[in-house]
Order: C-alpha cells, then sequence, then structure tokens
C-alpha cells in the first residue's frame, strides 16, 4: 500500500505501476465497508499495488486523478489502472464484493488469485502488510480497524492459541473466543484503552516478526 498525497504521487504511482489500484477514502462508514471489500480482493491478488488517498487532507492528489482520468470524483471511489488508462472504477455504496468480483476476473483474469487460507494459517504476511500501512499514515484509523477485525474474522478458527491469543489482543474484545468485529468496536467506544491504538499496533508488530 502506498500513500498518496500530491498530484506529483498520483502521477508517478499511476504510471510507474503495470496495473494499479487507487482508492480515495473519505472519513464515512461508507469508506469503512468499500475499503473492507477492496482489500479483500487485493489480498487475493498482492501483486497488484493499491495507492491510497486520504481526500479530506490531499484533495489536490485526489483532484488530479480526476482530471488525467475524466472520471467524477466521488469519496470512497476505486478506480483500476493498467498501463496509466483506468479500466474501471466504483462509488460509494457500489463497492460491493458482487460489484468488485466480476470487473476484477473481466479485465485482470491473468492476475493470480491466491486463496488466503493456502499455505496454511501461518502465515502472516497480510497482517503485517496492514500493520505497516497503518503506522506508515496510507491507511487511517477507521479503515485499519475496520479491515483489521474483518480479516482476523475472516481466519481467526484457523490460528493457533498462541496466534489467536496475540491477534485479538489488540482490540478490546467482550468474546475470548470469537471475533464480532461489530460488538469489538462498541466495548471499545465503551471502555477506552489507556494505550493509544498506535503503541499497540507497533508492540504487536514487533510481536508478530518473534513468530
Amino acid at each position: 500500500m502506498y500513500a498518496i498525497t500530491t498530484p506529483e504521487e498520483a502521477d508517478r504511482f499511476i504510471e510507474s505501476q503495470p496495473i494499479a489500484a487507487v482508492f480515495k477514502a473519505g472519513t464515512c462508514h461508507k469508506t469503512m465497508q468499500g475499503w473492507g471489500n477492496v482489500e479483500k480482493m487485493l489480498r487475493e491478488r498482492p501483486e497488484i499495488p493499491v495507492g491510497i488517498i486520504k481526500v479530506v487532507e490531499d484533495r489536490p492528489a485526489s483532484n488530479r486523478v480526476a482530471e488525467r482520468t475524466q472520471i467524477v470524483h466521488h469519496s470512497p471511489q476505486i478506480i483500476l489502472f493498467r498501463n496509466g488508462q483506468p479500466l474501471f472504477e466504483l462509488n460509494n455504496w457500489q463497492i460491493t464484493l458482487e460489484n468488485l468480483e466480476p470487473l476484477f476476473s473481466q479485465h485482470l483474469a491473468e492476475v493470480k488469485v491466491e486463496d488466503p487460507e493456502s499455505g496454511g494459517a501461518s502465515n502472516l504476511d497480510n497482517y503485517k502488510r496492514l500493520l505497516d500501512a497503518y503506522l506508515g499514515g496510507a491507511v487511517g484509523e477507521p479503515q485499519f480497524t475496520w479491515t483489521y477485525l474483518n480479516m482476523f474474522r475472516e481466519d481467526a478458527s484457523l490460528r493457533s492459541q498462541e496466534e489467536f491469543t496475540l491477534l485479538n489482543s489488540l482490540f478490546g474484545n467482550p468474546d475470548e473466543h470469537h471475533i464480532h468485529p461489530q460488538a469489538i468496536l462498541q466495548f471499545e467506544q465503551e471502555n477506552p484503552q489507556a494505550r493509544p491504538l498506535r503503541e499497540r499496533v507497533q508492540a504487536l508488530r514487533a510481536q508478530l516478526d518473534t513468530l
């Protein structure tokens, strides 16, 4: 994942990659849901780089993408590029798995699709990439939280007890055995932790390297 903060960075990112995705992130629930769906599609296609534009902070970068593609700006928005040219875009509540899957299959049939559950559950690279993206500023806190909890929900039952306990420690979870993102988010809101999320993420990232 790459943080795109300026028009120049937008141009370089789009032009330097044979295939690339740009995700425009807002601050509302639509962005969290849309990013969760996009992240799942790209997690299965790790060779596709994704650039993330925070439109509130970096609107000139967002405007540059709209200018060069002639695609009207929306937030959230996902645009897929091949050789610098847009292949498709989805906006707002359209960013669903039901819409993304046929578009990816149609336009990127040659891109290898990896089963996130293949190769055993010991692979923690997806979590490391997500933690790094948050710590590097490419993903905001709401998007990170929603993506992390849904990723964990999908593969929690496949984790060893050590991995489950460690991954489950990042957020306050009222259930020791199951992952329910909405319940965890509510619990976190009602029972804020003393340590800021960034400090917890930094600690978890270091611990993942020891497994």
